[in-house]
């Protein structure tokens, strides 16, 4: 409990510093937003399977063509999480997130894919299982999403880091579509965020063993632990991004900023991890302002 409350106090520490380094830099926040859709979209994707890479995902949305055949499922995949990840900037801030968003943002991602599917809950004998986890059957979706959305707005007195924890377990537990699940909660996640006035999270691939262990942790005893973890250091890695650029600090690797310090490289890449120094990760490089 200390401890997520010591992560909470630093977030709200560094929300502070953003909102006093974002007065009157609307179009340099712009610019890091939108550079940051390719990563969002391919970590996403990569999570749930897609073969795309990172360089690949940037290519298809800046309609680059690929050096390799790839199927139409990944190349739809990728464009209508970019649009969706885009949408929810301008509206989180109007609306308020219910069952009627959820089936628009949903419409909106399976498009083109599975279009039978797309807009709408899992119905009839439509039962989904993601590893041992067999979801609730589908008449019990739409209390489940009301129930969901009434315990996030119940907790409003608790920290951000561990409601949108409980929020993203509790709708991948509900499971409501038949496809899309995750994507979808990943941007639910960033959609209450940006609504709370929070930056967005960026869930990466390469901490994907690390996020199953926290589903497994929820499926087994109802706990939050693992995800809070994951939401905390994501929201944090977010903010020290934004911050070396709104600062106008000087954005070099942590391998130059440890040749600098003379420092260990391995040490400072532990820190980054732990999120104990302001580095961030873009690219999959580690950074850090100076």
């Amino acid at each position: 409990m200390a401890k997520i409350s010591a992560v909470f106090n630093k977030i709200n520490a560094l929300r502070e510093r953003y909102y006093r380094a974002a007065a009157g830099k609307e179009a340099l926040i712009a610019l890091v937003s939108e550079a940051e859709v390719s990563e969002q979209v391919y970590n996403s994707n990569a999570i749930e399977n897609s073969t795309l890479t990172l360089e690949e995902t940037e290519k298809i949305l800046l309609q680059i063509d690929l050096d390799r055949y790839i199927s139409e499922r990944e190349l739809f995949e990728a464009k209508n999480l970019a649009r969706v990840v885009s949408y929810i900037e301008k509206r989180a801030k109007e609306q308020e997130l219910n069952s009627d968003t959820l089936l628009s943002l949903h419409k909106m991602l399976i498009s083109n894919i599975q279009d039978d599917i797309a807009g709408r809950f899992r119905r009839g004998n439509e039962f989904v299982r993601v590893g041992s986890h067999i979801a609730p059957a589908p008449k019990e979706i739409e209390s489940g999403l009301v129930k969901m959305f009434s315990q996030y707005h119940a907790s409003a007195h608790e920290n951000i880091v561990k409601r949108i924890a409980q929020l993203h377990l509790t709708f991948e537990n509900l499971h409501p579509f038949n496809d899309g699940n995750g994507r979808i909660g990943r941007v639910i996640n960033n959609y209450q965020l940006i609504r709370e006035g929070f930056v967005p999270i960026n869930i990466k691939f390469i901490d994907r063993t690390k996020y199953y262990d926290a589903f497994k942790e929820f499926d087994q005893g109802g706990m939050t632990t693992i995800m809070e973890e994951i939401v905390g250091k994501a929201l944090t890695n977010s903010y020290h991004k934004r911050l070396a650029y709104l600062e106008g600090k000087k954005i070099i690797t942590l391998v130059d900023f440890a040749k600098i310090q003379k420092i260990s490289h391995s040490n400072l890449i532990n820190k980054a991890h732990r999120q104990t120094i302001e580095a961030f990760l873009e690219k999959g490089v580690w950074k850090i302002g100076v």
